[in-house]
């Protein structure tokens, strides 16, 4: 999509294909300070600078000084109406290679690509869907004509396109616990495709729908007698967290355990309270656990936990050896890490509980909103 002679479009798709490809991306991002320190693009070779918009409204001389000579520049904003008109006055000015983010912000956060981590060894495929620009993870199993998602995003597209080029029905999805960083899309993908919807009932006391029990020890299978997924009580996040191993490889462990922190105990207000299960999750559950299992996180804190093809996986046995969060010997200091020591809490996690509980209906842009920032479902990801 082309609005003059001298500018064009780059979408969210392509911005991803450049960062996990290595190639540099230069991005002048306009929206206001706080918005960029808070939430930006960042990548292994991407540059960036901030101007906000209002600055540049008599002009982008300002923004001109700082920019490269000898490559493409990307103007960002919240939505894309910013990001043209700064992107038209550069060009007018004669800068060359301009391009602006189509959709802005917004797009970014919603972009959902596809990785294929691999084939399962009882029959079928294991993929991840990466969420860039808000760090959250999504999967799917296909196994003969059928498949099974969990921690599905709002946006289910991509999902759906995926399960029917495999020739799959999704026939169930699976949350591993109530998320407060985003909104779930397995009760909406279920219903869209007649599949069964998963959640644990610890977490589900307060929900205003029907689902099925995801207990301790729940077994559902994929493609007839394939690949089972097998559900693990591992509560700490939340009260009802649930971990899954599948295919005696992997192990989904929500936002319990990250390749590089461990979850955050607080979001429901009950962080003393949980803090002493988080630890017997990670450090009595999971230690039990072969160390040679696969680690499958829900979500990101930083693009440096990103493989080579953009896929986030880690070995358990690697992250007993070198993840923070699991190496604090000391109970009493583990608990005041958890508890005091925290991040800034997700934007608008109350209302996205709730909305996850079925007792709010957010409209789409309102979802949007909602959502908009990054997950901080971690600890720690520096």
């Amino acid at each position: 999509m082309t609005t003059s002679a001298s500018i064009s479009s780059m979408k969210a798709e392509e911005a991803a294909d450049l960062i996990i490809s290595g190639k540099p991306l230069f991005i002048l991002d306009v929206r206001n300070a706080a918005d960029y320190a808070d939430w930006r693009i960042e990548g292994k070779r991407v540059e960036s600078v901030n101007i906000p918009y209002f600055e540049l409204l008599d002009g982008v001389g300002p923004a001109i000084a700082l920019l490269p000579q000898d490559r493409e520049v990307l103007v960002v904003c919240a939505k894309e109406g910013s990001s043209v008109f700064v992107a038209e006055q550069l060009a007018e000015a004669g800068v060359q290679g301009v391009r602006y983010l189509e959709g802005g912000m917004k797009a970014w956060s919603e972009y959902v690509r596809p990785v294929k981590l691999g084939d399962l060894r009882g029959g079928g495929e294991l993929f991840q869907f990466v969420r860039m620009g808000k760090g959250c993870l999504s999967y799917m199993i296909v196994s003969n004509g059928e498949a099974a998602v969990i921690d599905a995003p709002r946006m289910t597209e991509t999902l759906l396109q995926v399960a029917e080029e495999r020739g799959a029905r999704i026939r169930h999805t699976l949350d591993t616990h109530l998320h407060a960083d985003h909104i779930s899309g397995g009760r909406q993908l279920a219903l869209q495709t007649g599949g069964t919807y998963w959640l644990p009932p610890k977490d589900a006391r307060e929900v205003a729908f029907d689902y099925a029990k995801l207990e301790d020890g729940t077994r559902i299978v994929v493609g007839g007698t394939t690949i089972e997924i097998q559900a693990m009580y591992s509560p700490g996040h939340t009260i009802g967290s649930t971990s899954f191993l599948v295919d005696g490889t992997y192990l989904m462990t929500g936002d319990i355990l990250f390749a590089a922190s461990i979850g955050r105990p607080d979001l429901a207000g009950l962080a003393e309270d949980w803090a002493g299960d988080l630890r017997e999750t990670l450090y009595e559950r999971y230690r039990a656990l072969p160390e040679a299992l696969i680690v499958l996180p829900a979500h990101y804190g930083t693009w440096r936990e990103l493989g080579e093809r953009g896929e986030v996986t880690a070995r358990l046995g690697d992250l007993f050896a070198g993840n923070p969060g699991l190496n604090i010997p000391d109970e009493a200091e583990f608990r005041r890490i958890v508890t005091e020591q925290l991040p800034q809490q997700p934007n608008a996690y109350e209302a996205i509980r709730h909305t996850n509980m079925g007792r709010l209906t957010p409209s789409i842009e309102e979802q949007r909103e909602m959502e908009s920032g990054p997950n901080r479902c971690a600890i720690h990801d520096k």
